[in-house]
């Protein structure tokens, strides 16, 4: 059962195993060796994780987009601690629902 099922959303949510969508938008990094090995060493690494061995991971973003498929709000923060304030989401949320 998927988030979406679970949780009883009313909207889709992207579920992207292997950075497939992240890849196509621009939005993965590979993680440097140093860091590789601390994560590692902490018995954090990514392949466990993620079960794959490519040692990627994505950019934080956040997309609203309209029925039409424009975009409406982007945001990209490659500091993953930071992150679109709810109320900009709803804003654009809002003026889509206005149009």
């Amino acid at each position: 059962m998927g988030l979406r099922q679970t949780n009883t959303l009313t909207f889709d949510v992207l579920s992207d195993v292997g950075n497939a969508a992240a890849h196509r938008y621009g939005l993965v990094y590979a993680l440097p060796e140093d860091l590789r090995d601390a994560l590692r060493s902490n018995d954090k690494a990514l392949s466990a994780i993620d079960d794959d061995e490519n040692w990627e991971l994505p950019v934080p973003a956040t997309y609203v987009t309209a029925p039409d498929g424009h975009v409406a709000l982007a945001s990209i923060e490659v500091d993953y601690r930071k992150r679109l304030e709810p109320d900009a989401v709803l804003a654009a949320l809002k003026s889509l629902r206005a149009v």
